[in-house]
Parts: structure tokens; sequence; C-alpha cells
């Protein structure tokens, strides 16, 4: 029951955090041409604080319910004459899922950072200019995704 309520929330944790990249890249994006930079510039900033604040918490409940089954089933190895292997899925889900947490810390707490002060300095180019280092790196982020479900779904 406990693995299963972990497992839960782990997913559920995964599918805020990578829908929510994917309809701001493919849809939420694309239809802000129709404004004007300033308040394209504006509109993001407060989209992306909103969903870079609740990813802080997708991303803890994703690290530690993951590392938490881990354990779970590596203790399922503690009993004599048993024989666990890992599946090389969840290696790779792990090690990807990290990489992911620390493009994310990025994003957040530097290219973030730039798009904020320049919305607070109204200087909308250099907030564009974030706005488009935050895309090229939720790319990265959505790609390393496409991974992890390819690894996980084929072992």
């Amino acid at each position: 029951m406990l693995y299963a309520t972990l497992k839960a929330f782990h997913l559920l944790s995964i599918i805020v955090w990578v829908g929510g990249m994917s309809f701001a890249h493919f849809f939420l994006r694309p239809a802000l041409t129709a404004l004007e930079a300033p308040a394209r510039v504006i509109l993001m900033h407060a989209v992306l604080e909103r969903f870079f604040n609740t990813v802080l918490y997708m991303t803890a409940i994703a690290l530690f319910s993951g590392v938490w089954m881990l354990l779970l089933f590596s203790n399922r190895g503690s009993d004599p004459g048993a024989y666990l292997k890992m599946p090389m899925g969840w290696m790779v889900m792990a090690a990807l899922g990290t990489l992911m947490v620390a493009v994310f810390g990025h994003i957040r707490f530097v290219l973030f950072k730039r798009l904020h002060n320049a919305v607070l300095a109204e200087k909308w180019a250099v907030g564009a200019a974030a706005l488009a280092s935050i895309r090229s790196w939720v790319r990265i982020n959505l790609g390393l995704a496409i991974l992890v479900v390819v690894a996980v779904s084929t072992t």
C-alpha cells in the first residue's frame, strides 16, 4: 500500500510538471504572439512565477517519492538468498530525473530571476531574451522527459 501511494504521488507530480511545461511551450506561448511585447512578457512572468513555485513542490515530491520507492525496493533484497536487480529503466529514470531537476533549478533560480528583474525594470527586450532562454531549457527538459518515458516503458 505504501509503495502504491508513493508511486501515485510520484506520477502525479511528474504529470503536473511535464504537463505544465508542454502546455506553456506548445499552447500558451504561441497564443501570446497576439499580444504586444510588454504585455506578453508581463503575462508570461506571472504565469511562470505561479508555475515554477508549484514545480518546486512537484520536484521535491518526485525526488522524495522516487528515492523512497527505490529504498523500499532495495530493502526487499535484504532477505537471505534474495537477489534483486533494479531494472535499467529505473536507473535511467533516476539519472535523467535528477538531471531534469537540475535543469529546472537553472531555469527557476537563474533564468527566471533575469526575467523577474527585467519585468521590474520594464526592460522588455531583456525580458524577451530571458523568456527565449527559458524556452530553450524547457525544450531540453521536455526531451529528457521523453527519454525517461521511453527508457521506463521499454525495460
